[in-house]
């Protein structure tokens, strides 16, 4: 097996990544299991913050590297909370705090539309040229009140409008079929087929 180092510690997104890598022959390794410090995300888009972890794992490793970066994005904030969608209310992060921020921002605003946003981002080795983007994208809005046991983050307040649920009532199965992940990984996964 090829092994591959998740610039993440988040035991979900590793899960995850080992299920649906493992197929093509990638051992899918967290970076804390490798002494790898989480990295800085200072940039205002997705695959900046993305590209950046990946190649700092790689870097401390040496080991081929996935990265993802991943958001909610609200029309009526202009795009918020975006890349800062972990931490929209501050530190420590808190879900429970982030969604509280979030309806009274939007407030009385008539313009609930929002979509989900994940970028993954895989280099070779630290310094690669040519890393590989997967990008997704799920549609939705934003209700008042949450819905739903499943998911985590702004999943019981991201409704899909046409099958009348939150991202949070969702299975998860449909929910990872339907989702921003779901959708990069995919095309992450058709990649990584296509290079052997």
């Amino acid at each position: 097996m090829k092994k591959l180092v998740l610039a993440s510690n988040n035991a979900g997104k590793l899960r995850e990544f080992q299920a649906l890598l493992a197929p093509l022959g990638w051992e899918v390794v967290p970076q804390a299991d490798l002494g790898v410090p989480e990295a800085e995300e200072p940039y205002p888009t997705f695959i900046e913050n993305a590209l950046t972890k990946a190649r700092h794992a790689a870097a401390h490793t040496g080991l081929p590297a996935l990265a993802d970066d991943s958001g909610i994005c609200v029309a009526a904030l202009a795009g918020a909370p975006g890349v800062h969608s972990a931490r929209f209310a501050g530190e420590p992060r808190s879900d429970e705090r982030n969604n509280a921020l979030l309806i009274e921002k939007l407030g009385g605003e008539t313009d609930r539309r929002a979509h989900y946003v994940c970028v993954l981002a895989l280099v070779r080795h630290a310094e690669d040229p040519q890393p590989i983007i997967a990008e997704g994208e799920w549609h939705g809005e934003v209700v008042d009140t949450p819905r739903g046991e499943h998911g985590f983050g702004y999943d019981p307040y991201f409704l899909l409008p046409q099958m009348e649920q939150t991202a949070a009532e969702l299975e998860p199965a449909l929910k990872n079929a339907l989702s921003h992940r779901g959708a990069a990984c995919r095309q992450l996964i058709e990649r990584l087929r296509r290079e052997g």
